[in-house]
Order: structure tokens, then C-alpha cells, then sequence
């Protein structure tokens, strides 16, 4: 196996600053994130058919033992194993029927056995079930040819969940699996965090609605719809998504309204040093505060984090393929802590490269990939184009995810191996 030396320390060199020092490394940037964003405070009641989505509040425990009683695990007969005595084949008289929804009745008589259906409660003194493959009807009797044993194609009482037993704990977001267990647990309303509410604001005079009419020195706005996308979810209360003011005293206003409303502001474009680049002067004459301004990563440099009086702001860049990466990297993680979901904020994994890779070194690259399946060893294996271009989206779709290429790496060779975030899409 190739590793790329600069894997020796830990992470990807993703958290070495460049030698001026004006950029943070990736990580720290996360760690900034991490630690000035936190949920709104509160919580709501849903009904668990409402709940997709949604981040818990409150842990989940089980209102009772699931299953509630001692039930049959399919079609079959019910017996008492003790009853069945000397040498096989025994014939047995079967002496009722118990359907599942329907009480098991009376004790099971010694020496007797009783129809039963999956999911039936199973009769008194019973303790096992024979599927009905396996025996032979005759008439009202059944005959066996093989002993079975005590527990057989049961279910026992409380076997998944005890009553009080913890289901889910708080902060899980709800997807199919945790609804599945809310439900067994008997949860049928569930205590969620509010909905983050959130304000979109997308800078550039040039800008159009994609598909609109434009002029020569125009282009179709990629950045509103793209980032809209990543962020429409139940969580999230997408409030206010266009396209910003392309003047300080009018975008001043814009933040200063959306701030009063909103949980965090997400802004695209207008946060490098040009005289048409107003986010960073208009928050600053808002009395913003900035955690960081300028990352170590291509591309995606200039992507910037603050606050603005009780609100968040993350600054993206403009360049579609740049507000993309930095999103997946530093949106998601502010966008799962601000939410209350639980976890690590940091999915990144180790793949191998498909090829060798030649780089101009200085800052670490975050490079869409493709997952290539597997080498000899196992290995996940991705392969990626040549080069990154900060303004194409083009390939997006064909990419599973970012590779991290590490930041003095000039070559990497073919097998090497590098960090890989997948990409969340929402």
C-alpha cells in the first residue's frame, strides 16, 4: 500500500496554516463553528407521522415492553415441548386456533397443541411453535417427526425494548429507522427542536434566474437554487432566499432586517477585498463580529464566519463550484450543530487513489471525487478530473463526494491514500 507521507500525523495536512499565517486550517475553522453555534432554545411537540426530519429534543424510552406479551414468530403450532415423550414420530390433537389480534384463551391442555399465527399471543404453558412446514395434518392432529426445543419461534415478552428503556436519545435526527423504533416504543408524539430559521442572500449584480433572459455581461444564477436545495428540509425554515442588494446602504439594510428574524444568515459572494465585494464592510458597520475570514483550502479561500447581534452569518464564496465545496465543509457541520443533532459533525473517511494526482502545493485542495469501488485490499478506491475549476458545476453529478489532497503534496501516486467527505444533500 502508497500512503501520502503528510498522512503520517494525524488528519490530512488539512490542519497546517500557511506559512504567513493569515488562513485557518479546515479544522480549526470546524472547531470555531462548533463552538459559538448552538440550537434555539425550546422545543415543539409532533405528531410522529409529522416528525421526518426533524431533530429530537427529548429522549424517546418505551411506554411498555415490546413486544407487549409472548407471541408466535410465525404460522405454526403451539406445544409444550415436556409433552412430547419416548421416541418419535407423536401425533398431537390440535384443539383450537388463535389468530394474532385475538386472545390465546385458556392454558394449553397437557399433551395438546393449538394453531397459531404469526404474531399471535401465545397460549399459556406453551413454549414453543413448530411451523407448519414441518409437521403433517391429520384430520385434527398433527404429527411430528423431529423433537423441538423450548423457545422455538418464539418471541418473548419485552425481548426488543423494556418498559423505560431508552429508544432514541435526544438530538437524533428522524429518518425512517428512528420513526420505526419511536413508533415500537409507543411514541406517537415526540418533543423536536424548533426549526432553525434561516435567510439566503446572494450577491452579484450579473446574476439571473437560470433559464431567464440575459444580457451579454450576465449569467444564470446558480448559487440560490443549488443552496436552496441543501438547506430545504423539515429542520430548517428556509425564510428568505434571493438575491441581495448590490450596494452597501441596501445590503446594510437587507442584514440588518434579516438578522432580526433569523437564527443565521447564509451569504454568497462579496467577502474578498474588492471595491464591489460589500458584505464584509456592511456587516462591519453593523457591528458584526467575525470569527474567521479566509480558510487554507482551494477552493473556497475567502469563506468567513461571525455573528451579528443574536444571529449567525456564514460567508460563502461566490464562484458556484466554491460556495458548493465550502458548504459541504463548513455549512453542513454549523448546520448540524445549530439544529441539535447529535453526532460528529466531521464525516470524513480514508479512500485510495484511482491515479496519480500532481498538485501545486501551498493550500489543501477539497477536490470532487468519485467513489471507483474497491482495490485487491479492500480499499475504497475514488478517482477525480486533473483539475478544479472554482466556477464549474458541470461534473457535479458525477461526484460522490470531496477528496482532501493534502497541502505540501506536490504528487501523490496512484494507491495513495486521502480524506473523503461525502456529500450531504440535505
Amino acid at each position: 500500500m502508497t500512503v501520502a507521507p503528510t498522512l503520517a500525523a494525524p488528519g490530512c495536512g488539512c490542519e497546517r496554516v500557511n506559512p504567513k499565517g493569515t488562513l485557518l486550517a479546515i479544522d480549526e475553522a470546524i472547531d470555531r463553528i462548533l463552538a459559538h453555534a448552538c440550537p434555539p432554545a425550546g422545543d415543539e411537540t409532533v405528531d410522529l407521522a409529522r416528525a421526518l426530519g426533524r431533530v429530537l429534543a427529548r429522549p424517546v424510552r418505551s411506554a411498555a415492553p415490546v413486544p407487549p406479551f409472548d407471541n408466535a414468530a410465525m404460522d405454526g403450532f403451539a406445544l409444550r415441548c415436556a409433552d412430547l415423550t419416548g421416541p418419535g414420530p407423536w401425533m398431537v390433537p390440535v384443539v383450537s386456533r388463535v389468530p394474532a389480534g385475538h386472545g390465546a384463551g385458556a392454558v394449553l391442555p397437557g399433551g395438546a397443541a393449538v394453531r397459531i399465527f404469526t404474531g399471535a399471543p401465545l397460549p399459556a404453558g406453551a413454549d414453543a411453535v413448530v411451523m407448519q412446514e414441518e409437521v403433517t395434518r391429520e384430520g385434527d392432529a398433527i404429527l411430528l417427526g423431529a423433537r423441538p426445543h423450548p423457545g422455538l419461534n418464539l418471541r418473548r415478552a419485552g425481548s426488543d425494548l423494556a418498559a423505560g428503556d431508552l429508544a432514541l436519545q435526544a438530538g437524533r435526527r428522524l429518518g425512517p429507522k428512528e420513526i420505526a423504533a419511536c413508533a415500537a416504543a409507543g411514541a406517537g408524539r415526540v418533543h423536536v427542536r424548533p426549526p432553525l430559521r434561516v435567510a439566503l442572500l446572494v450577491t452579484g449584480d450579473e446574476i439571473r434566474p437560470a433559464g431567464g433572459r440575459r444580457s451579454h455581461a450576465q449569467i444564470w444564477d446558480v448559487n440560490t437554487p443549488m443552496l436552496s436545495a441543501l438547506m430545504r428540509r423539515p429542520a430548517i425554515d428556509l425564510i428568505s432566499a434571493g438575491r441581495a442588494a448590490d450596494d452597501r446602504t441596501g445590503l446594510t439594510a437587507q442584514l440588518a432586517g434579516l438578522a432580526a428574524r433569523c437564527d443565521l444568515i447564509v451569504t454568497t459572494g462579496g467577502i474578498s477585498v474588492g471595491e464591489e465585494d460589500h458584505v464584509r464592510p456592511a456587516l462591519a458597520g453593523l457591528g458584526a463580529r467575525v470569527f474567521f475570514s479566509g480558510v487554507a483550502i482551494k477552493p473556497g479561500k475567502p469563506v468567513s464566519f461571525g455573528r451579528l447581534g443574536t444571529c449567525l452569518w456564514l460567508g460563502l464564496p461566490g464562484n458556484p463550484l466554491s460556495a458548493f465545496v465550502t458548504f459541504q465543509v463548513f455549512g453542513a457541520a454549523l448546520l448540524r450543530q445549530m439544529t441539535g443533532e447529535s453526532g460528529p459533525a466531521d464525516l470524513r473517511r480514508h479512500v485510495v487513489l484511482s491515479e496519480p494526482v500532481h498538485r501545486k502545493p501551498g493550500r489543501c485542495e477539497l477536490r470532487p471525487a468519485s467513489l471507483a469501488g474497491f482495490d485487491g485490499l479492500g480499499r475504497e478506491v475514488v478517482r477525480m478530473d486533473a483539475t478544479t475549476h472554482s466556477d464549474r458545476v458541470g461534473l457535479l453529478p458525477a461526484a460522490d463526494g470531496l477528496a482532501f489532497l493534502p497541502a505540501e503534496a506536490e504528487h501523490l501516486p496512484a494507491g495513495a491514500l486521502v480524506e473523503f467527505l461525502p456529500f450531504c444533500t440535505a
